[in-house]
């Protein structure tokens, strides 16, 4: 099986959390699927949700959403920094105070970083897609969730996948329905044992849309160091010794 890797990156991020949004709002931690179908939408040239009109759905996700990505963030532990920012919104429709002027309070990811990997399907616009990648060609410009984000795009190449069923971790984001973690045994201790520290990230993360009003879908996300064990059947491939939850 073949993937499409790339890496994603970025000084700045903002992929809007539409849960709180008096006063401050708020970024989820990481990239999440949608974001990445909207990133591709772009360099292909499909429409967002300025020009979805009728449709159920945005046309980028109409004819994306059936791709299995896989998301490794590269920020230590999954882990990217935040930042709250302070800035002016004077557009003359940005608030019905006097002035006009609104005072915007946004969280903003960090310098963030992550692989993506893409399978190579049957999808109708998949040609389309590797040859962009592949030659740094893009119709739109990608950002990461607004166009205050702009996104670097680097490395992007065809990879050759393993399906396995062999593996004690997982090296990408993975949802955490489909796990479990395994219970460590216990060993006898002694000077010389290197341990390991164990973490964990979670994150409830946007999976899908939802077909009325286009909301988000959200399920609880893992990337984490400690073995785990599936608890059902799931997409995982390895790239030499890394393994990768598809979704």
């Amino acid at each position: 099986m073949k993937a499409l890797k790339f890496t994603l990156s970025g000084e700045t991020a903002f992929f809007k959390n539409p849960d709180v949004n008096t006063y401050l709002y708020f970024t989820y931690g990481n990239i999440h699927k949608i974001a990445i179908l909207g990133i591709i939408g772009a360099a292909i040239g499909l429409a967002g949700y300025n020009f979805q009109k009728k449709q159920n759905f945005p046309q980028f996700y109409s004819e994306l959403n059936s791709l299995n990505i896989s998301i490794v963030p590269r920020n230590e532990r999954g882990y990217i920094p935040k930042k709250v920012q302070v800035f002016n919104n004077s557009v003359g429709y940005a608030s019905q105070e006097q002035g006009g002027n609104l005072i915007v309070k946004e969280q903003w990811l960090e310098k963030p970083i992550w692989d993506i990997y893409i399978l190579i399907d049957d999808n109708k616009n998949m040609d389309k897609i590797t040859h962009s990648f592949l030659n740094n060609s893009f119709i739109y410009m990608p950002y990461l969730g607004k166009n205050d984000h702009y996104a670097n795009i680097t490395g992007s190449q065809l990879v050759d996948l393993k399906e396995t069923t062999s593996f004690e971790k997982v090296n990408s984001l993975f949802i955490k329905d489909y796990f479990e973690f395994k219970k460590e045994e216990k060993k006898v201790f002694n000077l010389s044992f290197q341990h390991e520290d164990m973490w964990k990230y979670e994150e409830r993360l946007p999976m899908a849309l939802e077909i009325e009003q286009n909301q988000y879908i959200t399920v609880p996300f893992i990337f984490t160091n400690m073995k785990v064990q599936p608890k059902e059947s799931c997409k995982l491939f390895a790239e030499s010794e890394k393994i990768l939850f598809f979704f």
